[in-house]
């Protein structure tokens, strides 16, 4: 096993970046794919203004059930347009699935105040190698061609860094980070097989589908199942950038 691994039960890194974050009473904090509210509503909390937003109108109207009292709407993160300035933008697993980094970053620093800061953590490179390469084998094994099949966007920390630091930004934190997270289901990979399939499978035929699911397991195990628990192998990156003064 790779040593620079380490095996997690359960931490999901969510203190960690809000203390990074560190939000303060009356700072307008914009949280990024808010998802059900339940991070804004930790920011709020502090005493800090905030506002949700996510692309999932089903998501909104969870936090919005879950936290009447709090802002959330319903906003595409590509073009999203502050109606005042943010001390802080905040988003926590939410970036690797918007496929237009470039136009996020631009809207993340046109949301925010001069010496503003953005702090986020998100998939990154080699997220779920283990598994995704499992995946390609078993489909072209079976005859379906694996390209174009990965739905995130996972850049290294050099690309990310470089893309903040094009639109603006001073990078002052940059990490990049892998764990083994237990699945927390018995059947573990093909509940995860399952609830990626119309992105994965979505050509696969019943009968070849579950053929590749039994290869997939098979390939992965010898990575993934330690002591008859399964696994996920994730990679994170973890960033803080502040927006500089413009000239």
């Amino acid at each position: 096993m790779n040593n620079e691994i380490k095996l997690d039960f359960g931490d999901t890194g969510e203190g960690t970046i809000l203390a990074l974050l560190h939000p303060r009473k009356g700072e307008r904090i914009l949280d990024l794919g808010c998802g059900n509210g339940k991070l804004t509503s930790a920011i709020a909390a502090a005493g800090a203004i905030t506002l949700g937003i996510d692309f999932s109108e089903g998501q909104i109207e969870k936090a919005k059930l879950n936290y009447p009292q709090l802002r959330f709407q319903t906003a595409d993160a590509c073009r999203f347009k502050a109606e005042e300035p943010f001390d802080a933008v905040f988003s926590h697993a939410a970036i690797h699935w918007i496929q237009d980094a470039d136009a996020v970053v631009r809207a993340i620093g046109g949301a925010l105040r001069p010496g503003g800061r953005f702090v986020a953590e998100f998939a990154g490179s080699g997220n779920v190698a283990a598994l995704t390469g499992a995946i390609e084998r078993a489909l072209t094994a079976h005859g379906y061609s694996p390209k174009g099949r990965i739905p995130w966007y996972l850049p290294t920390i050099g690309e990310y860094a470089g893309l903040l630091e094009h639109h603006g930004f001073r990078v002052t934190l940059a990490q990049h980070f892998n764990r083994l997270r237990p699945f927390n289901h018995p059947e573990g990979i093909k509940r995860w097989l399952e609830s990626f399939d119309s992105i994965f499978f979505h050509d696969v035929t019943p009968s070849d589908k579950a053929s590749i699911y039994r290869s997939i397991e098979a390939d992965a195990a010898a990575t993934l199942q330690i002591e008859g628990q399964w696994y996920n192998d994730i990679s994170r990156l973890r960033v803080v950038a502040i927006k500089q003064q413009s000239d």
